[in-house]
């Protein structure tokens, strides 16, 4: 009986590669093409190239809307990095790395860091309240460390003084 299975999944996988060759049209019986056609796919592949360097996932497809949060990210070595929240879904953002729109869902941590992740692209965003760091996990390396909104900077710099002295005379 398996024998007898086996072989009809075999005719029918060769016929069905068969029938996609017989289906497609010779090279040789192709029609000449014209400048039109010639452009036709230089268009197509322009768009999607637009699309892929553009700015966003298509999987993925964040939104960002008016009333969305925005925080700008300075990082180490002239990288930026800005970030989308929305006060209603804390449970993802969108991240702005490079030209692209990527969005991340929150993946819980015991240390109470932010953490996101993309699984799809395998970025990963951790924020912690001094710094927030980009990493790629399909390539295990950091690409961006040290980044700091114009706040956190502040914060540290103010922190860095230290605590201010005042001098007073009794007279």
């Amino acid at each position: 009986m398996a024998n007898v299975l086996n072989k009809t999944l075999l005719v029918l996988s060769l016929s069905l590669f068969a029938g996609s060759l017989m289906a497609a049209p010779a090279p040789a019986a192709e029609a000449p093409k014209t400048a039109k056609a010639k452009a036709k796919p230089k268009a197509k592949k322009a768009k999607s190239a637009a699309v892929v360097s553009g700015g966003i996932d298509a999987e993925d497809e964040p939104t960002i809307n008016s009333d969305d949060g925005v925080a700008d990210y300075n990082c180490e070595l002239g990288n930026k990095i800005t970030i989308y929240t929305n006060a209603k879904d804390d449970e993802h953002l969108a991240l702005r790395w490079k030209t692209r729109l990527h969005r991340l869902t929150r993946v819980g941590t015991t240390t109470g860091a932010k953490r996101f992740e993309n699984k799809r692209t395998g970025l990963i965003w951790i924020g912690i309240p001094s710094k927030g760091m980009l990493l790629d996990s399909r390539q295990n390396r950091q690409l961006a460390n040290e980044c700091k909104t114009s706040e956190q900077e502040g914060a540290m710099k103010s922190a860095s003084n230290g605590p201010v002295s005042v001098k007073t005379t009794l007279h």
